[in-house]
This record gives structure tokens, sequence and C-alpha cells, in this order.
């Protein structure tokens, strides 16, 4: 089911007013357990693999910057051809209002273990990344105030913090890929979500963007 309006007006206007948009209870609690679930499976049987910060050959595993790991979505399931689905929409939405010229949705699941985290960095460099748009789902249904494993949202200078934002099921949150400094606070519990990224085609001379 797509985003309903109001909750659409009020994600552009926050992505123009403010650079990111938080909602509450934003995607559907089924569509979020079949996800939990499906990720919860995955962990459980050596499905994940551990991230890392950079791309191509700067790729590299810093656990003491990056703690989760994670499963890129594939359409496999029907949990997933739906959420990829309510991101289609999204995307043309966003493309009607904004003209952003966004190009396609890629998205993994993220698992954080207990004591892990992400220091504070933006996905993309501005005017150099085909990242325009950054988005994540969490899947922790009745996630505990002391849980830790809030995401934090700074100015763009990272001097001062606008929003601490705890990872409950349903909450849905997109901000500009190279304007955004954010971060994940250690977890006290496992912490489950879908991070993904709409993108513009970046492929110049014959040279095709890679995808991730």
């Amino acid at each position: 089911m797509p985003l309903d309006a109001a909750t659409l007006n009020r994600l552009i206007d926050g992505l123009v007013d403010h650079g990111y948009f938080v909602g509450p209870d934003v995607i559907d609690a089924g569509l979020c357990r079949a996800l939990h679930a499906e990720l919860a499976h995955l962990a459980a049987h050596d499905g994940l693999k551990a991230a890392g910060i950079g791309r191509g050959e700067q790729h590299q595993l810093r656990r003491d910057i990056r703690g989760d790991a994670i499963r890129w979505l594939t359409r496999d399931s029907q949990a997933q051809r739906d959420y990829l689905a309510l991101m289609d929409d999204l995307q043309r939405q966003i493309n009607r209002t904004l003209y952003l010229g966004l190009f396609e949705f890629e998205a993994h699941f993220a698992r954080y273990p207990p004591g892990t985290f992400y220091r504070t960095h933006v996905d993309s460099f501005q005017g150099r990344a085909n990242r325009v748009i950054s988005t994540v789902l969490y899947l922790n249904p009745g996630w505990p105030g002391n849980g830790g494993g809030e995401m934090v949202i700074y100015a763009d200078d990272a001097s001062r913090e606008l929003a601490r934002i705890p990872p409950e099921s349903g909450t849905f949150v997109c901000f500009l890929a190279d304007r955004v400094p954010h971060a994940v606070l250690p977890t006290r519990h496992p912490r489950a979500s879908i991070a993904g990224w709409f993108r513009r085609n970046a492929s110049l001379g014959g040279h095709v963007d890679p995808a991730r």
C-alpha cells in the first residue's frame, strides 16, 4: 500500500525544509513483522555479512566505526517485493514533486548485535556520489526506552543534534544523503532495520556506475 497523501506531504516538506523526515508508524505493521522475521531467520542461519566502509578498492571492515551485518534485498520474498514496490512508488512521487531524477532504489537488511554502533558519517560526498536520498525503516517491535540504538541526526556541520530516533518498528526516516550527518548509538539489544538509498544514474562514458 503506498504512503497516504498526508504522510507523503509531510515527507516532502521535511526534505525541503529540514533535509530529513521522521515518521512513526508509517509502514504497515504486518509488513514490518514479516521483514523482521526474515532478518531474524537470516541472522540465525549465517545469512548476513559484516558490513564495511568505503566502496570499491577503499572498502574495509572497521568494527571500531561500524558494527552491523547486512544482506541486500533481492525481491526473493513477498515481504521484500512488497517493501520495494512501496519504495518504487515513493521514488515516483518524489520525482514528480521535486524533480530529482531518481533512477533506482537499493536497500539492505541491517542487524546490529548488542554493543555495536555506527559512528557519525554521511552516506555520500556532496556532488560526487549518486546516492541522493537515504532511507531507514526500523523493524524492532516494543523497543525499550533504555535499549539504546537510536539514530542521531546532526546539523550540516555535525556541531549539534537535531533529532534522536528510537528504532521502533514502523518508524520510517529519510534524509538527504550528502547533507545530513548521522550516527547509530550503541545498542543494548539486537537492532533490526532496512537501510536504503534512492540513486541517480551516474554512468558516464561507457563506465557503468556500480550499484553498491
